[in-house]
């Protein structure tokens, strides 16, 4: 993926780190080496760091955590890479695996595109979730948002035939620019009309049911790759 590395990088974060509380703190500092995966540009054993052979699926930009460990709980049968970049986050996280005792759970603290492209083998992945990105809803900012045809291009190979690619945003113009770069590529295919329902296996956010109380929307969209 040259494209990447010639244009303007695309960043799955904005560096605007949040107060560390001492409980997260204490987490990542005791749990983050038995949960973490330190970033290194080379391909790792995804098997070998889980500990065993089963589906993988990568979040992008997983937050606090919160629907990461719910997701996590809920599907014991498949394995999870959370990819964060805010020590805020991944504390909490870890605080969450710890507490409901999960093993299902992998994290890398790094750019996501970064992982994606050096770490994770082609067709590897039988999914890939990005819940609620930045919007960036100011035009002269689009450019910044994550979901680009270069990067849905680079997440396409990382899927395996069939594999499957969830996003979900609260913005409206977001959602129609998602769907239009999705269709666009030739590697997925949409698993519905335009959106899709929320599948059962995403929870509903605080956010995001406080939101519906206003009459906000959610637009889901569940793509699959082609074989």
């Amino acid at each position: 993926m040259n494209d990447i590395a010639v244009h303007r990088p695309i960043r799955s974060f904005v560096l605007r780190e949040g107060r560390v509380s001492s409980a997260q703190q204490r987490a990542y500092t005791n749990l983050m080496p038995k949960f973490g995966i330190a970033y290194r540009p080379e391909a790792i054993d995804l098997n070998r760091a889980f500990g065993r052979r089963a589906p993988k699926i990568v979040e992008i930009g997983f937050g606090m955590g919160q629907a990461t460990a719910q997701i996590a709980a809920a599907q014991p049968e498949h394995d999870f890479l959370g990819i964060e970049v805010h020590t805020p986050g991944v504390g909490s996280l870890l605080k969450e695996l710890d507490a409901r005792g999960l093993s299902n759970v992998r994290i890398v603290q790094h750019d996501a595109v970064e992982v994606l492209r050096e770490m994770i083998g082609a067709g590897s992945l039988a999914g890939i979730h990005i819940y609620f990105p930045d919007p960036w809803p100011k035009k002269r900012h689009h450019k910044r948002r994550l979901i680009q045809p270069v990067l849905v291009d680079l997440l396409a190979q990382r899927l395996a035939p069939g594999g499957y690619l969830h996003l979900a945003t609260d913005w409206e113009d977001y959602a129609l620019q998602m769907l239009e770069v999705l269709r666009a590529e030739s590697k997925l295919q949409n698993q519905h009309a335009d959106f899709a329902p929320r599948p059962a296996w995403r929870p509903v956010t605080k956010f995001e049911a406080r939101g519906s109380k206003l009459g906000h929307g959610v637009w889901d969209l569940l793509f699959e790759r082609r074989p």
